[in-house]
């Protein structure tokens, strides 16, 4: 459950990322393009951090990371990093879900990374309220 494209050799099209999410393909283009357009990103299909990573679309403003989504068998899951401050103002406004996956964030400096997983409407929901995020 919840496969990612590990093959680091076999460099997919932003379709392959799609088909592969099955079920939540719809839901990915959906927030691919939604990322795109409220942050004004470019794009590109990476294999960034290692084998058990995989392939993801990453968004980028400048230099910046905006973050990075995942393509998984029935599902996505997008990696961001928001201030503690950014996370403390979304808290009370999102599911039990997202609150835990926020409580075990990988700390970093003033804030932390999530890897949030999103498998229907409402954790997409989540993940939208924690992007919208300044």
């Amino acid at each position: 459950m919840y496969e990612r494209l590990l093959d680091k050799t076999i460099h997919p099209v932003y379709s392959d990322l799609v088909d592969f999410c099955g079920a939540k393909g719809n839901a990915f283009d959906r927030f691919n393009e939604w990322i795109k357009e409220a942050y004004t990103t470019d794009t590109q299909i990476k294999f960034p951090y290692g084998n058990s990573y995989g392939w993801c679309v990453s968004h980028h403003r400048k230099s910046k990371l905006i973050c990075n989504v995942f393509a998984e068998k029935d599902s996505f899951c997008v990696m961001v990093r928001k201030t503690d401050e950014q996370f403390a103002s979304v808290y009370e406004q999102v599911s039990k879900k997202a609150q835990e996956v926020i409580d075990h964030k990988y700390t970093c400096s003033n804030g932390g990374w999530i890897h949030f997983r999103v498998t229907d409407e409402a954790s997409y929901d989540d993940i939208t309220k924690i992007m919208e995020l300044a």
